[in-house]
């Protein structure tokens, strides 16, 4: 046993005339391993010569091996099938839509490649309606027959993951769509997230060795979650568009008028759609002068019927990336505090207390909503501004509060607080949008260098 230059301590003994080292971090570690051979051979043992080790270690990592190799063989549409079902009743409506999505784009690169395929979006489709537990026992749709029946008879073995060619194919489909135009950055990073925990699923059930997705590069997408300014409105573009909302719809139903108060939740308080959409009187502390506040409770995210254990499209769930139970409490200015005074004074509430109905006193469903803010833009835009992105989505009130927040000098972590994102979301998202603070921050600079020169002074 010498000590070597480079290493510790190394350990070398011979067999058959070669010799076999292993070198050790300490000097107990090496008389270990010394003496674990030493047994062996007065056991009587053979000795393998390539390596040294000896036969009981040699037979122990053989089965080792057996044990953790591929025992079985399924494929892809099997699979897919198989972990949606482990994963449906633990997982929220739009989880499993998400998931679905992901292994739909993935598919395209998981069956064999025919000039006879169906088109990608059938067999996205096909996938996504098969994978449904719901479906197992059903006959698909006449106009997703032909994919189906390609999905049953033409899937790869979920170990065709592991063929270079394959997974450099599934790289694709993860980070671009049909159309061969990257796809957005939030999309590929879900796409792959429910791609890499089905990969480990299929460690557990022994379909694969290791996860092949590790040595995969990301590939860059082009396009970013980050929000583009031109879609932030100003404050007089807003009051327009809330005033184009009233208008939306024969005055007598009040379409539109009844949803007035809906987006300015989102412009004043940040809320998103599927928080307002579940917003209840008992959630609102509304005095008649000053500021007011809501405290968001729950989430109704729309997702398909076939997504939902109720088979409505809207699903219940806790607040965003928090515990079940847990609420934020939103502080609102005063112009909020009286249109939702307004508001219920006109349109009253549903039975369960939701501020904001349909005419039906039901849900307000997300077609509803955009349609009327589709042409509340009509209304309150210039034709120029119509066909800019500008204010294009709901959602973009949001990003427009968020945005005045900020560039008041609202901490990060406040606003972060107020919102329901991580702080390293808000800088990410929002770090194009900030503005005019750049004297506030060199004033604030100049006064702590001119105290400490007053103080060397």
């Amino acid at each position: 046993m010498a000590k070597s230059k480079t290493r510790p301590y190394q350990l070398r003994w011979i067999v058959g005339g070669k010799v076999s080292s292993k070198t050790f971090a300490t000097v107990a570690l090496a008389q270990s391993r010394r003496s674990e051979l030493w047994l062996a051979m007065k056991r009587g043992e053979a000795f393998r010569i390539k390596d040294g080790l000896p036969e009981s270690e040699v037979r122990a990592a053989e089965q080792a091996a057996d044990s953790a190799g591929v025992q079985e063989e399924l494929p892809w549409l099997s699979f897919c099938r198989e972990y949606m079902a482990m994963r449906w009743p633990t997982a929220a409506a739009k989880t499993r839509e998400g998931i679905a999505d992901g292994l739909a784009a993935v598919t395209l690169a998981m069956v064999e490649q025919d000039e006879q395929r169906p088109q990608a979006e059938e067999l996205r489709r096909a996938l996504r309606w098969a994978v449904v537990p719901a479906n197992a026992e059903l006959e698909p749709p006449a106009e997703l027959d032909d994919a189906h029946e390609w999905l049953t008879n033409k899937s790869l073995m979920v170990s065709a993951l592991e063929d270079p060619r394959v997974l450099r194919d599934v790289q694709y489909r993860l980070s671009f769509k049909l159309d061969g135009s990257p796809a957005a950055g939030e999309t590929s990073r879900r796409r792959r997230r429910a791609l890499n925990t089905a990969v480990e699923y299929a460690i557990e059930r022994k379909l694969l060795v290791e996860n092949p997705l590790a040595a995969l590069k990301r590939v860059k997408a082009s396009s970013s979650d980050r929000v583009d300014p031109r879609v932030l409105v100003n404050k007089t573009q807003a009051a327009q568009l809330l005033a184009g909302v009233s208008y939306v719809g024969t005055w007598d139903r009040k379409k539109g008028r009844r949803l007035v108060a809906f987006f300015a939740a989102m412009y004043f308080a940040a809320l998103r759609p599927s928080e307002a959409v579940g917003l209840r009187k008992s959630d609102c502390h509304l005095p008649e002068t000053g500021w007011g506040t809501l405290t968001v409770r729950d989430t109704h995210p729309v997702s398909g019927k076939q997504w939902t254990d109720s088979g409505e499209r809207h699903d219940k769930r806790g607040l965003k990336s928090r515990e079940a139970k847990d609420d934020r409490p939103v502080p609102i200015p005063p112009p909020l505090v009286a249109m939702l005074r307004a508001h219920i004074k006109e349109f009253g509430t549903a039975k369960d207390g939701r501020l904001f109905t349909n005419e039906r006193f039901g849900l307000v469903g997300s077609s509803t909503y955009w349609r009327v803010w589709k042409d509340a833009r009509q209304y309150a835009l210039p034709p120029d501004l119509q066909a800019s992105i500008l204010g294009g989505r709901p959602y973009d009130l949001r990003h427009t509060c968020i945005t005045t927040w900020l560039n008041a000098g609202v901490p990060v972590a406040e606003v972060a607080r107020r919102v329901g994102n991580s702080p390293e979301v808000i800088h990410r998202v929002y770090e194009g949008c900030i503005y005019g603070q750049e004297d506030a921050m060199n004033k604030k600079i100049e006064q702590e260098l001119n105290w400490l020169t007053d103080h060397r002074g």
